[in-house]
């Protein structure tokens, strides 16, 4: 399967960044690509919560996810929607921040809200606190397709080796981890991490970026990765839009787990002990 990872600059206009998205899609089945996978927040990049609430929808209203669904119909691909902020009704006002796979058919196969909120201060300028505008999500997913068993994450989930440990002893060969990572922590742990979470569990690690200046307050890294099981770097963009692709090979995730064998080598232990 050729997947295509779509790195985008994302703005605060939800329909601008629709018709964006379908033109990169649209570009990328023309070369090929079966799977399509989008970034982080693909409909709405934005530090202002009074703009998200007069912008986003509720899932069953947005007109990023249908129309997205329509592209994959159109074109007779998956594609993984790397996540879209959406309204929940929630009583106290948080968004979900959900990823979506989308069958050739168009219809939405599975559903992830991410579970992992970003409340850091990376600087003295630079405060990121996800979790007052965003509730966490509270379950793991892994999906069938006919190319793979793919393991749902998103961005800061990346840090959290036990969550891409347990998609991989699900079954999870390839695992998504679409992102709008700071420039800051990019640069210092963004290829890191994600040769990390490869090694790890012998997944194929798909991790297209949100770069540039999305919006007042907010840079992303950019430089998307596809990482191989075995850990190396396959294929990595620059600062700005452009497309990665890649021939996803299942093999490569049996050879490397056979090489190291370490999802079968877990043994129960108890402590640490304090002293």
């Amino acid at each position: 399967m050729k997947a295509a990872l779509l790195q985008i600059t994302s703005s605060e206009d939800p329909v601008a960044n629709l018709a964006m998205l379908q033109a990169r899609i649209s570009e990328a089945a023309g070369y090929g690509a079966g799977y399509v996978l989008t970034p982080e927040v693909s409909n709405c990049v934005s530090a202002s919560r009074s703009h998200q609430n007069s912008v986003l929808q509720l899932e069953e209203d947005d007109a990023t996810l249908a129309g997205l669904r329509e592209s994959a119909r159109e074109h007779g691909i998956w594609l993984t929607i790397g996540s879209l902020a959406l309204k929940t009704g929630d009583p106290d006002g948080r968004f979900a921040n959900r990823q979506f796979l989308i069958d050739p058919e168009g219809e939405i196969r599975a559903r992830y809200d991410k579970i992992h909120m970003f409340d850091v201060q990376v600087s003295a300028e630079e405060t990121y606190r996800e979790s007052a505008g965003y509730r966490p999500g509270a379950q793991a997913v892994v999906a069938q397709t006919p190319f793979a068993k793919i393991g749902l994450t998103i961005c800061y989930d990346v840090r959290f080796p036990s969550l891409h440990a347990r998609l991989a002893q699900a079954g999870a060969e390839v695992i998504t981890v679409p992102a709008a990572f700071s420039r800051v922590t990019g640069a210092a742990h963004w290829h890191v991490l994600l040769r990390a979470r490869a090694i790890e569990t012998g997944c194929w690690i798909l991790a297209p970026g949100q770069c540039g200046e999305n919006a007042p307050k907010r840079k992303t890294y950019g430089h998307s990765l596809v990482v191989a099981p075995w850990g190396e770097i396959v294929a990595e963009a620059g600062v700005d839009p452009e497309t990665l692709y890649v021939d996803l090979d299942r093999d490569q995730v049996a050879e490397a787990r056979r090489r190291v064998p370490s999802l079968t080598h877990g043994t129960e232990f108890d402590g640490p002990i304090a002293k």
